[in-house]
């Protein structure tokens, strides 16, 4: 009759009567969730920290998306696998000398897995080159992005022109995606395409704009073989702005800023070419990234759908070799997780959570973060701040939370620890998910579709009642 593992503890009242949180917490789960009106399933499990115990739950064995909480298992599997102090290389080599400050063969541009490598970064290799004695180069400029498997974009769902879906390679720029700025004067438009940073805004010609006379689509893109060729629609650009669009040429788009980047140095480069297989030359600069505990810490905070990406085809290639495509690394991932988090049925696609084929359960997630809450995770995970029925901020709220979020559309997720203020300390997962509605929707409006910002809303207030509840309920 499915009763209950463990009694609840009766909580006391409040001196001068229940406050609102009290009264939250004093509404049963099922009323939480209907009382929302989400449709769909939400399901969720929450764990005593200390004894492992299962002190609540429900439909915690249904798989459903994940979303962006993929990122936290994807964080433990780079951890396990490269380690928390690992640093990704980016390197220049070159081909048969230097003679008289000119290379005399080829100049290589080779890309490591660095997510996190953006213009200023390139400037500074540049510089570095110089300082090495290149003034010039004999041959052509080449280009390895091949450490990692190349593809043009994470999910083949997604609308072409959301930053979030860049190309993936073994270089990254920018995190993949190219400034596009637009500015009326005159009844006439100026469009300007490049790879800002905080300190340069380096002009590319791998990707170009046209602006078409026409309301819908925003947007248009076409593969071409050296450029990413888009057109925007007049009717939408109104007297001006700007949005960060894919790049689905990683290393053109890596060549073409550090081409500039040379330039300014007084070393001219040739236009970049993509090369399969890595020369034999001698090493002139290495760029070292951050350590990747702190490159984690920042995808879960910003939720960073390429890092995710790279990081996890660079554990995997790690634990067994090259793989071709994220599903084959997702798949190892998922081996890994049965295996070192006590999961029983992951079912992941990739490392972010971007594409819908993915599903984990509640119970999952939550023995995952049983098992890893002293993998160094914890530190590392993003606070959640708890909010008012009015969406503000509650100062100085009796618990703390420690989680990752997830969101797509009619797709909502969260997944952490929670510490109540007596020190109890729980493990939940809540996946919450509209089936329904999201097949609903057409590729072209998946940036925005109708409804799914309100219901995104209501299923964050569902989550934190819950989240209320509990720490009310299973305190000490």
């Amino acid at each position: 009759a499915k009763a209950p593992e463990v009694s609840l503890r009766p909580v006391a009242r409040p001196a001068g009567g229940a406050t609102k949180a009290a009264k939250r917490s004093a509404t049963g789960a099922k009323a939480l969730i209907d009382r929302s009106k989400l449709g769909g399933r939400v399901a969720y499990s929450v764990v005593d920290v200390k004894s492992g115990l299962i002190l609540e739950e429900h439909e915690a064995k249904a798989g459903q998306p994940p979303a962006s909480v993929t990122k936290a298992i994807t964080a433990l599997y780079a951890l396990d696998a490269l380690g928390p102090d690992h640093q990704f290389e980016t390197r220049l080599c070159v081909t048969g000398g230097i003679v008289n400050g000119e290379v005399q063969g080829d100049l290589v541009l080779i890309g490591g897995g660095d997510p996190t490598l953006d213009t200023d970064g390139l400037a500074e290799m540049a510089a570095q080159l110089k300082e090495a004695g290149v003034r010039s180069v004999k041959g052509g400029f080449k280009v390895f992005e091949a450490s990692l498997p190349v593809m043009r974009q994470i999910d083949p769902e997604q609308p072409d022109h959301v930053g979030y879906n860049p190309g993936v390679s073994g270089i990254a720029l920018n995190f993949n995606r190219v400034h596009f700025e637009w500015k009326r004067a005159s009844g006439k438009y100026s469009v300007t395409m490049d790879g800002r940073s905080e300190k340069y805004r380096p002009d590319v010609v791998m990707a170009a704009m046209q602006i078409r006379d026409r309301s819908a689509p925003i947007y248009t893109y076409e593969d071409r073989a050296n450029r990413d060729n888009w057109t925007v629609a007049k009717g939408a650009l109104g007297n001006g702005g700007s949005r960060w669009l894919p790049v689905r040429k990683p290393g053109l788009y890596a060549g073409d800023v550090f081409a500039t980047m040379s330039g300014a140095q007084g070393i001219r480069l040739d236009k970049p070419e993509i090369i399969v297989e890595l020369p034999v030359g001698d090493l002139v600069v290495t760029k070292l990234s951050r350590g990747l505990r702190s490159i984690l810490r920042d995808m879960l905070r910003f939720s960073t759908n390429l890092t995710a990406e790279m990081v996890g085809l660079a554990a995997t290639q790690k634990r067994i070799g090259a793989v071709s495509d994220l599903r084959s690394s997702a798949a190892e991932m998922n081996r890994w997780a049965i295996a070192e988090l006590d999961m029983v049925a992951p079912k992941l696609v990739d490392h972010s959570g971007l594409g819908d084929d993915s599903t984990v359960t509640a119970l999952d997630m939550a023995t995952a973060l049983i098992k890893m809450r002293d993998s160094g995770l914890r530190p590392i995970l993003t606070q959640f701040g708890m909010r008012d029925e009015k969406g503000r901020p509650i100062k100085d709220h009796p618990m703390y939370v420690q989680a990752k979020t997830g969101t797509l559309n009619f797709v909502s997720a969260l997944a952490g620890y929670v510490t109540a203020k007596d020190g109890t300390e729980l493990v939940f997962a809540i996946f919450a998910a509209d089936a329904g509605e999201r097949a609903k929707i057409t590729r072209a409006l998946r940036e925005g579709p109708p409804g799914a910002r309100t219901w995104n809303k209501r299923a964050k207030r569902v989550q934190q009642a819950l989240i209320e509840r509990w720490g009310v309920m299973y305190r000490a």
